[in-house]
This record gives structure tokens, C-alpha cells and sequence, in this order.
């Protein structure tokens, strides 16, 4: 091994490892925020540590701004990411896959695989997961009254452009979407404010999954998370939201259409392992999709 390659290869380990940390500190940090209760009560608690956030001991400082409807460049750039630039894009630069589940039967809705995804405006993490998102499941169906806002200006990484699922209807006939973002970046009382109630079953899906043997103990109750149908998860995001430090929307819709830019390898990395993963559930329709050098980068994984 060349000199270096042998300094990326530690400057990436590096990196997948500060992420990992950040991401432990979040659920640390969440897990102070929970209040004793019954032993019922704190497992329910426990589980719902992004519900009920509160910013550390001093509580948060500045309101994020509010939510806006997406610009329709936004919108099409990004659900209309081009095959040949995911194609191109391949594995990308990521830092983790979905992780299989095995044992479960296919969670649906509307007789279709239904994907759930929670997490909350003011979550950093979850703000670089949703560019990822959009760009797979738009390629199995349409999104309507996308949002457009940004991450907590007091979280780490802070102010991280992202969209937003409040508000928005997804469509396909292949599967069920639930997008759910639990609070906004706006602050009210010493919390932020409340947008999305999970329901029972969410909150049973997020009790389950997101806690060990699924995750790691430490990252237990990690946003965002998301549940491909009860046959595979994520919690935490697949990439570093630096990469989006000091962009607007319209800069990151942008940079999606260069399949050399570090934005794009990181989101359309993500979206092709999420594009296998659906396609898995899918039964591989649409099968230009799913036969694509994009879906196949991550075929046989997770």
C-alpha cells in the first residue's frame, strides 16, 4: 500500500470514528433528558428522548427559523437526481449501510412495505439523512409540500440546510412512506416545539429497533432513524453533516448534479444503499431502477 493511500485510509477511519462519537455523545445527551418515572414509563421514555428534548442544562439559546415550502428547483433537482449520476456515483463515500433484521415479517401498509422515518428539524444528523432519503424514494414514487429549513443554530454542526418530511405526502405503488419529524428548530418555552406525534406503532418500531442488540447501548435512541419494513434500520446518519457546513439548499440540490462533488458521493452513496435496500422489498420494481449499476453497487448488503 502506497504512502497515500495509507493516509486516507487512517484519515477516513479517523473520521467514521469522530462520527460515531458525536453520534454517542447526541444519545448520551438525550439519555440525561429523560425523566424517572415507572419502570414502563422510562423504557417508553427512554425511547422517546428525541420527543421530549430539551438542550442541555442551559436549554437552548436561539430559535431556528421556521420551516418554508422547498423552491421547485429544489425539489426537482433532488427528486430528479439523473440515473447516470447515481450510476456514476456508485458506492460513494459513506460511513455506514443499513443494518439487516432478520426474524420479522414485512411491515406494511396500504398492502405495501411500508418505510418509516423519524427524527426532528433541529437534529443535525437527521438534516444531511433526508437529502439521501428523498433521492431514493423519489425514484419509487412522489413526493408532495416538501419543506425546506435548516438544523438547530445551537446543536453541533449548526444551521445544516436540509428539507424537511412535516407537511409532505409521498406517493408509489410500490411502497408506504411515513415521514415523521417529531419537533421543529423553533424554540418554545425551553424545548423546541412539538410538530409530529408518532403514533403507537412508530413508537413501537423506534422502542425496538433502535435500541441493542440493534444498536450499540451507548447510541441507544439515536435520530434519525429509519425502518425499512421491519427488514432492515438505520440510526444516526450514513455521513458527516460537515459537508453541508455553510451551504443553502439550493447549493447542495446543486451539487447533486456533479457526481465528482463530495456532496453527491456522500448523498447518492447513501441513496444507492437505500435504493438496493428498497428495491429488496420491492421484489426489484421498477426493474429499471433496480437493475441499475446504482442499485447493484449495494446489492447482496445489509
Amino acid at each position: 500500500m502506497s504512502q497515500g493511500n495509507k493516509q486516507q485510509r487512517v484519515a477516513r477511519l479517523r473520521a467514521q470514528e469522530a462520527i460515531a462519537e458525536r453520534r454517542r455523545a447526541e444519545a448520551r445527551k438525550r439519555k440525561r433528558l429523560v425523566i424517572a418515572g415507572s419502570a414502563v414509563a422510562a423504557i417508553v421514555l427512554i425511547a422517546l428522548t428525541a420527543v421530549i428534548v430539551k438542550v442541555a442544562t442551559e436549554g437552548p439559546k436561539k430559535s431556528g427559523a421556521a420551516a418554508t415550502a422547498a423552491s421547485n428547483d429544489v425539489v426537482a433537482k433532488v427528486t430528479g437526481v439523473p440515473a447516470a449520476t447515481l450510476d456514476k456515483i456508485g458506492k460513494g463515500s459513506i460511513t455506514s449501510t443499513p443494518k439487516a433484521i432478520t426474524g420479522q415479517p414485512v411491515l406494511t401498509a396500504d398492502g405495501k412495505p411500508l418505510v418509516v422515518y423519524m427524527g426532528a428539524e433541529y437534529c443535525p444528523f437527521c438534516a444531511a439523512e433526508r437529502w439521501a432519503m428523498v433521492v431514493a424514494l423519489s425514484r419509487f414514487g412522489t413526493f408532495s409540500n416538501l419543506g425546506q429549513t435548516a438544523s438547530s443554530p445551537n446543536d453541533t454542526f449548526p444551521n445544516t440546510p436540509t428539507l424537511t418530511f412535516h407537511g409532505s405526502t409521498y406517493t408509489s405503488k410500490y411502497l408506504s412512506f411515513q415521514g415523521v419529524e417529531m419537533q421543529s428548530n423553533e424554540i418554545e418555552g425551553n424545548a423546541y416545539k412539538t410538530l409530529d406525534t408518532p403514533t403507537a406503532q412508530q413508537q413501537e418500531l423506534i422502542n425496538k429497533f433502535d435500541a441493542p442488540p440493534y444498536v450499540d447501548k451507548n447510541s441507544s435512541g439515536s435520530i434519525p432513524f429509519i425502518d425499512f419494513a421491519n427488514q432492515a434500520m438505520v440510526s444516526g446518519s450514513s455521513y458527516s453533516p460537515q459537508l453541508f457546513a455553510g451551504k443553502t439548499q439550493q447549493q447542495v440540490a446543486d451539487a447533486l448534479q456533479d457526481p465528482n462533488s463530495d456532496i453527491a458521493k456522500a448523498v447518492g452513496g447513501a441513496a444507492n444503499a437505500f435504493t438496493a435496500q428498497l428495491c429488496k422489498l420491492t421484489n426489484n420494481q421498477p426493474a429499471d431502477v433496480c437493475s441499475s449499476a446504482a442499485a447493484q453497487a449495494y446489492s447482496g448488503q445489509s
